[in-house]
């Protein structure tokens, strides 16, 4: 099965139980955190890349739930229009993933979308606003439309 990313969202009563452990040992399902949070509040967001067979992955998110956990797919993701974008690399400074980066010596803006964290902040950088949320997840990430 091909990794899905997944948003979880921990109530403040359950953020410190070792839920993710579980989901590793009980359901044997392999997990990439992708980006985690915790608030003031005790109340937890994770957004993770979670592989597994069918009947553990869904024994896994149900296991979650009955925990407490809002378990959603991601479906939104960050694009690039690459006709728009002008290789300025003002995004590239401050991708905390790593996601966009310039290329030597073309000196060329790649997007890799699979190391995205969905954190918006080059949507507000690109100043030809090359970079656009998708709701479908990205589409391969050099804006190949």
């Amino acid at each position: 099965m091909s990794p899905k990313k997944i948003i979880l969202k921990f109530p403040s009563g359950i953020v410190e139980k070792p839920l993710i452990y579980h989901l590793v040992k009980d359901y044997d399902l392999m997990v990439n955190i992708i980006k985690a949070n915790v608030n003031p509040n005790k109340e937890g967001s994770m957004v993770m890349e979670l592989i597994g067979d069918s009947p553990s992955y869904d024994q896994g998110l149900d296991f979650l739930r009955s925990q407490g956990v809002l378990v959603d797919y991601l479906n939104e993701g960050i694009v690039r229009n690459i006709d728009r974008c002008t290789h300025c690399g003002a995004c590239t400074s401050i991708c905390p993933s790593g996601a966009l980066y310039i290329s030597r010596p073309s000196m060329e803006v790649i997007f890799e979308d699979d190391k995205c964290v969905i954190c918006g902040v080059c949507l507000k950088t690109c100043p030809v606003r090359a970079l656009e949320p998708s709701v479908n997840g990205g589409n391969g990430g050099n804006g190949k439309q």
